[in-house]
């Protein structure tokens, strides 16, 4: 056991044979010095290779799965980092980075602002929560978009592995969650205790940070050197059905012509077929933009899908909302009100909802529609704002043409 291991075919089964004797009951601190002594050092793709041979070889996905977090910490000493590839600003594996840059600070606001000695949570811990709940569109990204090129490589571990502890963190989010919603709906004594909260936080941030590990050691390099410039146009254009997580995609990545030219549904010259009349793409996109409000639309999963970019927005609008959660796209004292109108619209009670408030020497109003199919099913809802601070002071009459002021 002296000797050091350096050929890549015995660290793999080296490395094979210690993870199995840690599954076998053999200590974290054993392992680890095991590690240092035999392996030395490895790279992302033998601990990849290692977990295929232990799949291969009958040990169930789901044991690998509950081990993978010593796995991890076991591993992550003997790993050689890799300094990540330049890429172009915008490259899909340069946007999952930045909103694991993004994330960490969301995740230090939490930690500063943890529950301590019995108080309840503060608005800045109830903020940092909503922040972090946009990890969903990185897992949903990662895990459709990314994962699905990797298994047409061969790579099957980290859809089977990475996924299910994806899960574990949405779980731990959600019980956190849940929490938070007891203690700012009055709970009993004992329930939901701020204490509570603050393991609940912990436990979350724990995972994150593992997969976040996981993720930047590992599946990024590994992506890297496997997936075609194909392979990244494809994610790339696929991207938006998921959203991106606290941060947009910069400006530069251009994916290959052939990967745009066959995605491409509709050309920006081309007609749209409507009931009342037939509009091309540019057309339609002009609209919104000259329209003089403000235009959201949530989908049936209470999910923003769409929104419009006038000069004037009365709220500014980032495109890492797409796909976010409507609940989190709001402050907290507000969820309430938010979820009691897409409750009642989905039941089919209400159709509109509207609000009136001075913001910023403006005058604002809000409207929520229910939009329904013609067999009126629920499709979404409709947010429609507009400033009507002009038009509250007209008086009399203008009869006579006069071009308002650009």
């Amino acid at each position: 056991m002296s000797e050091l291991i350096n050929n890549r075919a015995n660290r793999i089964q080296t490395l094979k044979q210690i993870i199995q004797h840690l599954h076998a009951g053999g200590s974290e601190d054993e392992v680890r010095e095991q590690m240092r002594t035999l392996v030395k050092e490895t790279d992302h793709t033998e601990v990849v290779a290692m977990e295929h041979e232990l799949m291969a070889s009958g040990m169930p996905v789901e044991e690998i799965r509950s081990m993978c977090d010593l796995h991890a910490r076991v591993v992550s000493e003997v790993i050689v980092p890799f300094p990540p590839p330049k890429l172009a600003p915008g490259h899909p594996l340069d946007t999952f980075r930045r909103e694991n840059e993004a994330l960490r600070e969301s995740m230090a606001k939490l930690r500063t602002a943890l529950p301590e000695g019995g108080s309840a949570p503060s608005f800045e811990f109830r903020q940092a929560f909503n922040e972090l709940m946009d990890i969903e569109k990185h897992y949903q990204r990662k895990e459709h978009a990314l994962f699905s090129k990797l298994e047409k490589h061969g790579i099957h571990g980290p859809s089977k592995v990475m996924w299910a502890k994806d899960d574990e963190v949405r779980a731990k989010l959600k019980l956190l969650g849940e929490a938070l919603h007891t203690t700012a709906h009055g709970a009993a004594a004992g329930q939901a205790n701020p204490l509570d909260v603050a393991a609940l936080a912990l436990a979350a941030l724990r995972g994150i940070e593992e997969m976040m590990m996981k993720e930047e050691q590992i599946l990024f390099p590994m992506s890297s050197d496997t997936l075609t410039e194909e392979d990244w146009g494809e994610i790339w254009l696929a991207s938006p059905r998921y959203g991106w997580c606290l941060v947009e995609p910069r400006t530069g990545y251009q994916p290959p012509a052939q990967v745009v030219q066959k995605g491409l549904e509709l050309d920006a010259t081309q007609g749209i077929h409507l009931p009342t009349g037939n509009l091309t793409l540019q057309q339609l996109m002009g609209i919104f933009q000259t329209l003089p409000v403000d235009v959201t639309f949530v989908d049936a999963d209470d999910r923003v899908a769409f929104f419009s970019e006038g000069p004037d927005r009365v709220f500014a609008r980032s495109r890492a909302i797409i796909g976010r959660k409507v609940q989190n796209c709001h402050p907290p004292k507000s969820v309430d009100t938010v979820d009691r109108i897409l409750t009642d619209f989905r039941a089919g009670t209400q159709n509109v909802a509207e609000f009136w408030i001075e913001f910023h020497g403006r005058f604002v109003h809000i409207r929520y529609f229910a939009v329904r199919d013609e067999d009126q099913r629920y499709l979404g809802t409709l947010e429609i704002t507009q400033d009507l601070t002009p038009l509250r002071a007209l008086q009399g009459e203008r009869r006579l043409l006069e071009y308002s002021a650009a």
